[in-house]
């Protein structure tokens, strides 16, 4: 024989071989006159991820799928009959745990009559070399059935050939990856990608939302292009952004395998098309979707506002605020509101007390049905209606979690043609920002009442006469953050008297850095750098701040710095001071490149950084934990004289890549230098004496506060002061409201619901001694917050639910004593934390057939309070301060 002949006879034997082990498989197919059949194996369990938890929902069935082909056309597409035959379904019910905790015997689950009839319903598949071109079965079948059916038929799609598709299965429309080697075939879903129908909902701030990681992978076995079997494995990790603790594991496997050699089945179908085949067969089928339709248990165990009403002489709530169980109540009365009928709403807005109505009132806002708002704009007048009851309902609506489209129109509505207060006026300016803002997010802004509000604010504020008008659009526009007002936002911060700058400074601080634009940065180097005109040192630190906190050059570091050796000294120590914050800072984005700077000896040296005055800026870790870091930081900038310029005192959430600013109150005096004797800087506009306060909640500005305006004003509030520390928000709030559905590969659902409540009481003292020549603020949060953290499974045979509710109560004091009758003035700072009592409790229900049970476990303590100590040199001071007190 010839030598190359022979070698090129055993290459192509080697290349056969290489593509058979690595390559693609033949294309796969079922034989006419055959019957195929499958032994169907299903595992679902859920669990909570606590270890604190009861034992979680366990499922097993087991079924017979029999797969025929009835036609084929020329093209190769094929219509395949699938049919489940004797399923049988266990689980293991919760009374029948075994000593060691794993669980009893598993026991059989009992199928009703209609349920076994409608799962051996045969389902057709227009099917093609491993893929599903179309699904068909009977549209009136229960959702869950028909589900379980599309899961199984799911199985079914596959390509012979490694590379990435979109796919459509149970799971929606997703991004699959194969890889191909001997016999089988591995998929790889990539669950984050897959889009379906919207069936849910979730917060605008994702820091308040859900964290899910799937898992999705499947075996394939083909030999002789005929699918010998199929293992599909699972797995969700889904719990709440701030608390992974609480969370839910979801674990599930499929498994299809040929049981026996195919077998003579029935005949193939007559007909000339896909359609007259189906046509033959018996009942009737239409075309439906390959995803899982989302389906919703029905309660029937939730509150009704009917039943409510009937007995509401005796169930009045208490309106502790700073109480967990007001803020339970406050989610049961959400739930109630969401599926109640108007003329019920307004029966209860109608009867509520006085000192219940702004809970209905905050309940219904947040409950956000059709119903609840249309009672809400029926009941509400404006013309007539407390002030303090109107802010109440603005507030509320700024601090939905994921507002809509008619919110913001009754919003509008009642703010529109009204003779309205002063201050119910401003709360409605900022509270439409806020909507405008959060609508925006949700991808809402081609919303015409999202148009509108936005038309409403910037005309507002082109016709604003008065300094404090402007500043309430300017805040309403920083609660929008709409990229095109920034050029708006520039020209108020560079032309603006003082006030108006600092609100428009303000308000651009609340962009994220890639709206921080180049123009951006060039005008707030000229306010800081002083290049056209004096600005007010409060506007020029916080033009630096600005440049220092979004993606900052190396040059615009070194000139700050170098521009703090010509600053007044306060103002130059409250800068460096900054600085030094970044610097410690691990997640600052200007840390690296301060570093950098510092390497230089001659920025980084005790002459530059050892300025002398009293002025500080404190920035540390409140509470770490996996999920979560809480800061505290505080800001203090003094006159020269010694007077309190602009106290910040700021608390900060971080979690997941996401940062909320959760609170921050600013306490502001100006116009003191003329009363203390002082000169203003030439230049500089002498500011009006005042004092005021200003407020950022969960990223919404609030209505500024004015404590006293002009002298007159100031010695009328000190010889006639009550005492009593002035509100700042006080009420009950919706801060996680999510609703999705998790499709299983299986067919089965796992609806995950996060409901997440905050009752908050929140004042503000300012107390001034002219005598004592002494300056004392007190500024006292209260607080609660509930979390209910729910898994539902959900299958033709049974019904699991794992829920996880979480509560806890606490106050926080910060107390600032300043005395300026000595040289150099003493102040003192002390930041308290009371105990902090909390309970978690975890809850498993689940119900098969006639059989239900539920477990409960749960914990309860209290964190001990404490005092921070913020540095050395303050507890010195506050020894020496609360001591002659004491004395």
């Amino acid at each position: 024989m010839n030598p190359q002949a022979v070698l090129g006879y055993v290459c192509l034997l080697c290349f056969s071989f290489m593509i058979t082990a690595k390559g693609d498989l033949q294309p796969l197919s079922f034989q006419p006159g055959t019957l195929y059949q499958y032994r169907y194996t299903l595992d679902v369990q859920l669990d909570h991820t606590s270890t604190q938890s009861p034992q979680g929902a366990w499922l097993r069935a087991e079924a017979l799928v029999q797969l025929h082909w009835l036609w084929r056309d020329r093209g190769g597409e094929e219509l395949l009959q699938v049919q489940i035959r004797d399923l049988k379904a266990q689980h293991r019910p919760e009374e029948e745990r075994s000593q060691d905790g794993t669980g009893g015997p598993p026991a059989e689950i009992a199928l009703s009559q209609e349920a076994r009839a409608e799962l051996q319903q045969p389902v057709f598949i227009s099917w093609s070399s491993g893929k599903v071109k179309a699904f068909y079965g009977d549209e009136t079948e229960s959702i869950l059935v028909s589900n379980l059916k599309r899961g199984i038929v799911s199985l079914l799609q596959l390509q012979p050939h490694a590379g990435t598709a979109v796919e459509e299965d149970v799971s929606g429309s997703c991004q699959v990856t194969y890889t191909v080697s001997n016999h089988s075939v591995t998929k790889t879903k990539d669950l984050l990608s897959c889009s379906k129908p919207k069936s849910g909902f979730a917060s605008v701030k994702k820091i308040f939302g859900v964290e899910w990681q799937p898992t999705s992978k499947s075996q394939y076995m083909v030999k002789d292009s005929l699918l010998q079997w199929v293992l599909a494995e699972e797995s969700h990790v889904v719990s709440p952004a701030l608390r992974s603790t609480i969370g839910i594991k979801i674990h599930s496997r499929q498994q299809l395998q040929l049981v026996s050699p195919p077998m003579p089945g029935p005949t193939e179908a007559a007909g000339q098309s896909l359609e007259d085949a189906l046509a033959g067969t018996e009942g009737q089928h239409q075309p439906l979707g390959m995803a899982s339709l989302p389906f919703r248990r029905v309660c029937t165990r939730c509150p009704s506002l009917r039943a409510y009403l009937k007995a509401f002489d005796s169930q009045r709530v208490k309106m502790d605020t700073s109480k967990a169980a007001t803020t339970w109540q406050f989610q049961r009365f959400i739930q109630m509101l969401r599926s109640a009928k108007k003329r019920d709403v307004l029966q209860l807005l109608r009867r509520a007390p006085e000192e219940m109505l702004p809970f209905v009132v905050e309940a219904a806002v947040a409950a956000q049905s059709v119903a609840s708002l249309e009672a809400l704009s029926d009941f509400l007048d404006f013309g007539k209606e407390p002030k303090s009851l109107l802010e109440k309902f603005l507030y509320a609506a700024a601090f939905s979690p994921r507002p809509s489209g008619e919110l913001l129109r009754l919003v509008l509505d009642k703010l529109d043609g009204e003779q309205l207060a002063p201050e119910v006026q401003e709360t409605g300016i900022v509270a439409m920002g806020s909507l405008v803002g959060k609508l925006c997010q949700q991808k809402l802004c081609g919303l015409q009442e999202v148009e509108r509000g936005v038309e409403t604010i910037l005309r507002g504020l082109r016709g604003a006469k008065e300094e404090s008008e402007v500043v309430i659009y300017l805040l309403a526009l920083g609660n929008a953050v709409l990229p095109e007002t920034i050029p708006t936002l520039l020209d108020h911060a560079e032309e603006g008297p003082a006030t108006v700058t600092s609100a428009a400074i303000s308000a651009l601080q609340q962009f994220p850095a890639q709206h921080i634009s180049g123009k951006v940065k060039r005008a707030m180097r000229r306010i800081f750098h002083e290049k056209r005109k004096s600005y007010e040192k409060a506007c020029r630190l916080a033009a630096a701040e600005i440049l220092l906190d979004n993606e900052p050059s190396p040059m615009d570091v070194i000139n700050i710095l170098l521009a703090a050796n010509g600053l007044e000294t306060e103002t130059a120590t409250f800068l460096l001071l900054k600085v030094q914050n970044c610097l410690r800072t691990d997640y600052h984005p200007a840390r690296k490149i301060m570093k950098d700077i510092m390497r230089d000896p001659r920025i980084n040296n005790y002459n530059f950084f050892s300025k002398a005055g009293i002025s500080s800026s404190f920035l540390g870790p409140l509470t770490v934990t996996q999920d979560l870091l809480s800061t505290f930081g505080l800001d203090l900038l003094f006159l020269e004289g010694g007077f309190l310029r602009k106290s910040v005192s700021d608390f900060s959430l971080l979690s997941h890549g996401q940062q909320l600013r959760a609170a921050q109150v600013t306490i502001e005096a100006q116009g003191m230098e003329s009363m203390l004797g002082e000169n203003v800087l030439e230049g500089e506009e002498e500011p009006e004496l005042m004092a005021g306060m200003s407020a950022i909640f969960f990223d919404v500005r609030l209505r500024p506060i004015v404590f006293f305006q002009g002298y007159t004003d100031l010695m009328a509030k000190v010889l006639l002061s009550s005492g009593e520390p002035t509100s700042v928000v006080k009420g009950n709030l919706l801060l996680m409201d999510h609703y999705q559905v998790i499709p299983l590969q299986s067919g089965l659902q796992v609806a995950i619901k996060l409901q997440g409540g905050l009752g908050l009481d929140i004042s503000a003292d300012m107390d001034v001694s002219i005598w004592e020549q002494e300056l004392k603020t007190s500024i006292s949060t209260r607080g609660s917050l509930a979390i209910d953290f729910q898994a539902e499974l959900d299958a033709p045979f049974l019904q699991a639910t794992l829920r996880s509710q979480t509560e806890l109560e606490t106050s926080v004091q910060f107390d600032t004593i300043l005395r300026f009758s000595s040289s150099p003035v003493l102040m003192c700072l002390q930041l308290k934390e009371e105990q902090v009592p909390y309970r978690e409790i975890f809850t498993v229900s689940k119900s098969a057939g006639s059989q239900s049970s539920t477990a409960r476990k749960g914990r309860q303590g209290t964190v001990p309070g404490r005092e921070f100590a913020l540095h050395q040199a303050n507890s010195k001071v506050c020894n020496l301060l609360l001591t002659a007190e004491d004395d």
